[in-house]
């Protein structure tokens, strides 16, 4: 059932955790109000190469963490980009809002970020296999274990819709310890809408995970960016780094 299942939420738990972080009061509403904030963020800063957002509730506060490749377009000049946006969401909310951004040192190997990049392209008019072959080769590039992607819809103007896979390493969707990164993107040309999957395999994880939603990145914070200890903490660096913190 690997193949047929989103890799991520299959693996929460195990090696990934949760994106939204709160407890108690009423349920649905709260499901609904992290649906309507990620959908405003994402159409917001669809310029900022954002990877994945982490909403945490408190009785009166509700805290926002953006994680982006970008995050000088949201901080903006002196950070005003950042008050205009919290003014922004205070108002979809009604709420106190906080906002942390934290930068994705590997964006490569981010498959938010990558399957963005291809569905940009594409409605750039460049050639699909051109945007998803580079694509492979950055990731392999940067150390990925494998990367596998998806694109679905009428391929070059085609007629009839297709669908064509790409794929390089490997991507072992029914190893439920194997860091697998997914997501789904859509590119809207003038012949209808393409979707494009992409698989990212950031090798094994040996041990307890810390499935904390921002794990990592307060300890990468503290080091003062220091590269290295990032590595090690950020759960989408990668097999090695994970292992090295376990043991």
């Amino acid at each position: 059932m690997g193949q047929k299942t989103n890799p991520i939420s299959n693996r929460i738990g195990i090696t990934r955790g949760w994106d939204s972080n709160w407890v108690g009061g009423n349920y649905a509403e709260k499901i609904a109000e992290d649906f309507e904030i990620r959908k405003y963020l994402s159409s917001r800063l669809a310029k900022a190469s954002l990877s994945k957002i982490v909403i945490e509730r408190t009785l009166k506060l509700i805290t926002v963490t953006i994680h982006a490749a970008r995050p000088g377009v949201i901080i903006g000049k002196g950070g005003q980009a950042v008050d205009l946006l919290k003014e922004e969401l205070k108002k979809v909310t009604k709420k106190d809002v906080q906002i942390n951004i934290y930068e994705v040192k590997k964006p490569e190997v981010d498959a938010h970020i990558v399957a963005d990049s291809i569905a940009r392209q594409i409605e750039g008019r460049v050639s699909y296999r051109r945007a998803i072959k580079m694509a492979v080769a950055t990731t392999m590039r940067v150390g990925a274990e494998g990367i596998k992607v998806q694109i679905s819809g009428r391929l070059g103007g085609a007629e009839m819709a297709r669908s064509e896979m790409f794929k390089e390493g490997r991507t072992p969707l029914h190893t439920f310890r194997a860091d697998i990164d997914y997501a789904l993107a859509e590119a809207h040309t003038k012949v209808g809408v393409l979707g494009i999957k992409v698989w990212i395999c950031n090798g094994e994880v040996y041990g307890k995970k810390d499935l904390s939603p921002n794990a990592g990145v307060a300890a990468q914070a503290q080091q003062g960016g220091n590269n290295r200890g990032g590595r090690n903490n950020d759960r989408r660096r990668g097999g090695r780094g994970g292992r090295r913190e376990n043991k």
